[in-house]
């Protein structure tokens, strides 16, 4: 299977300005595509924040299986991390993540008034790979189109701050991947879910990769929809699987195509609400 890789020269750059400007914002919210919470994470990003506060936000929670995504955020949390899951589309979850800003940012305001200071806005930063909701977030946020959204990636090229209300300013930043991703997994979770250019992949390999993954955590998608039996599941190749696909869906053995359409009716929530990342088992949601 091919080796998928995305590295354009502006997002080095990005890199760069962020970590420049990081002295000029209060708090780095960290965007994450709530299907893929740790596959969407930039290693880079712990590099340009280092200590400074973060929320990590997990966007598209709609399109992903509920309790995961609970999950995941508690995982979150327990590594000392504040976090929260939203819908940015719908606009779900953004009164709870000014909350979650201003509570943070509480401590040191306080400070600063017992030294006569006045309150001033809160300067934020959202960083994250390409295509998890940063220009919906804040088209969102600002309350009209200030950002330019599109559904590909790499839409965002240039930084620039926006007034979000009195309270706070966000400084956007286009999205960065790294650019080497130790695990292909990693790079499979990615082009899944629209992170990269569709225009650099073999679909046919993220149709295999898909077919995998449903009859190892969600088996009875695929009886349900492709009317496979238990038994199929078990022995038979995905490669197999895949041309009993395309069979059924009347393309003989035009793989390429099945593999599009299987690739499209993923990204439409035709599998249901998904979540490719599995949760680590050491969080414990009863602590």
């Amino acid at each position: 299977m091919t080796t998928i890789q995305w590295f354009p020269g502006h997002m080095a750059k990005a890199r760069r300005e962020a970590s420049e400007k990081l002295n000029l914002v209060d708090i780095v919210i960290e965007l994450v595509d709530a299907r893929i919470p740790e596959s969407s994470r930039n290693p880079m990003i712990d590099e340009i924040v280092q200590q400074k506060p973060r929320i990590i936000v997990l966007n598209k929670a709609d399109l992903a299986d509920k309790q995961k995504t609970q999950q995941w955020v508690a995982y979150y949390e327990a590594q000392g991390y504040q976090s929260l899951a939203i819908d940015a589309q719908h606009s779900k979850g953004l009164k709870q993540l000014e909350k979650e800003c201003q509570a943070l940012m509480a401590p040191y305001f306080e400070k600063q008034q017992a030294k006569g200071v006045k309150p001033r806005a809160i300067r934020l930063m959202i960083l994250g790979i390409p295509n998890v909701g940063k220009s919906t977030l804040i088209n969102r946020f600002v309350g009209k189109n200030q950002a330019i959204t599109g559904n590909k990636p790499g839409v965002t090229k240039a930084q620039r701050w926006l007034k979000i209300g009195r309270n706070f300013e966000l400084l956007d930043t286009p999205g960065i991947l790294w650019p080497k991703f130790e695990d292909p997994d990693v790079g499979k979770k990615l082009a899944l879910t629209g992170a990269i250019k569709d225009q650099l992949l073999h679909m046919d390999d993220l149709a295999l990769y898909l077919i995998d993954y449903l009859r190892q955590y969600q088996p009875n998608t695929l009886v349900d929809k492709f009317k496979f039996t238990t038994e199929q599941l078990e022995q038979e190749t995905t490669v197999n699987l895949l041309l009993s696909i395309t069979q059924q869906m009347g393309l003989k053995d035009d793989f390429e195509t099945a593999s599009q359409r299987l690739v499209h009716d993923f990204r439409q929530q035709k599998f249901g609400n998904l979540t490719l990342d599995v949760p680590y088992v050491s969080v414990n949601l009863h602590e």
